[in-house]
């Protein structure tokens, strides 16, 4: 365990000038003191870690010092052969790049780890696309990756409905989500100044400023974009200072969020036995599920709750419900009510004795 934090503690003193005892008690979940024992520790084994103190000091390391790969157990370096996704870098024109990168890692491993990344693909196979759905990887793909890897502005005709606007975008970061590639990006003062609310066919499309609750507010004037709507893509020389505050995991967990809850824009009641509520999140959108769950009330004399569900469309609700079966009962809308009675009547017939 202190073996590995050792190695941790080296490997970020490579990457950065000097740290702070607190930034590396943060980075290494330990204590400060454990900081002071475990440089004191690398500095006896020979490694030139070294100690300033004052209000600019910290720790760095002397003379250019760099360690090889040597410190890598065998499962971390499967999971590093594990960490790329072979079929979206070759979609972004990466492959080679990346080939190259995994041949530069295997050299510094040890020999008895070099067959990480073989044993890795052995294991585990990343199939991003749904089923059923031919893959397409859309044309201007490669031109928006290369902007985003050198922050580069872009100007780009984008398709909406039979419509198509002109964007000059800050390209942050690409998202591939169930097949379908989407570009995360900010839009310049001359074209971005409309919030636009758009919801696209099977994804996100430009879904707004993100000023509403949750971690939206600090991502004003982010947008998504789903990147085979995109009818051309120019790239210029100019370069954009990015924002080192954006956090793309983060940004695109909120838009999924706000995309997910603006879907569901209608209500029904329903009553669910003690069965029905633990199989409601996996026979409904989980927001609706966490909406409908976190405010529902204690139990009746027979065991069952009464909710208030969002739904999407009374069609929607009516092919997700039916799924609990006996489960569940529509007090509201009436009109979904009676689909429910069509059904059991229909079931009736059809399993009724003769």
């Amino acid at each position: 365990m202190r073996a590995a934090r050792l190695i941790k503690m080296v490997l970020l003193l490579q990457s950065r000038p000097t740290m702070t005892a607190a930034e590396l008690a943060r980075e290494l979940e330990v204590s400060e003191r454990t900081v002071t024992r475990d440089a004191q520790a690398l500095s006896e084994a020979g490694v030139p870690v070294y100690a300033e103190r004052g209000r600019a000091g910290g720790y760095r390391l002397i003379g250019g010092y760099r360690t090889r790969l040597t410190g890598l157990a065998r499962g971390e370096a499967e999971a590093l052969f594990l960490s790329g996704v072979p079929g979206a870098l070759r979609e972004m024109g990466l492959e080679d790049a990346a080939s190259a990168a995994r041949l530069k890692v295997s050299a510094a491993l040890l020999p008895s780890l070099r067959d990480a990344s073989r044993t890795a693909a052995q294991r585990f196979h990343l199939d991003a696309p749904n089923w059923f759905r031919e893959p397409r990887t859309p044309e201007s793909l490669p031109a928006v990756a290369d902007a985003v890897w050198d922050d580069r502005r872009i100007t780009a005709r984008y398709r909406r409905g039979r419509d198509e606007v002109t964007r000059e975008l800050e390209p942050y970061g690409l998202v591939l989500k169930a097949g379908v590639w989407y570009l995360c990006a900010r839009a310049t003062e001359a074209t971005g100044a409309a919030r636009t609310t758009g919801i696209a066919e099977g994804g996100l499309e430009d879904p707004g400023s993100g000023s509403g609750s949750g971690s939206g507010a600090s991502y004003r004037g982010y947008r998504v974009y789903r990147i085979d709507r995109f009818a051309a893509v120019a790239a210029g020389e100019e370069r954009f200072a990015r924002d080192d505050g954006f956090d793309l995991p983060a940004f695109w967990a909120d838009r999924a969020e706000e995309f997910a809850r603006s879907l569901l824009r209608s209500e029904v009641v329903v009553r669910l036995s003690a069965r029905g509520l633990r199989a409601l999140p996996h026979a409904v959108d989980a927001p609706a599920a966490r909406a409908a769950l976190e405010h529902a009330p204690a139990p009746d004399p027979d065991g069952w709750v009464t909710v208030t569900l969002p739904v999407e469309s009374e069609e929607v609700a009516h092919g997700q419900l039916r799924g609990l079966g006996p489960e569940v009962e529509v007090l509201a809308p009436g009109t979904l009510r009676e689909r429910f009675a069509r059904d059991a009547r229909r079931l009736a017939e059809l399993y009724g004795t003769p």
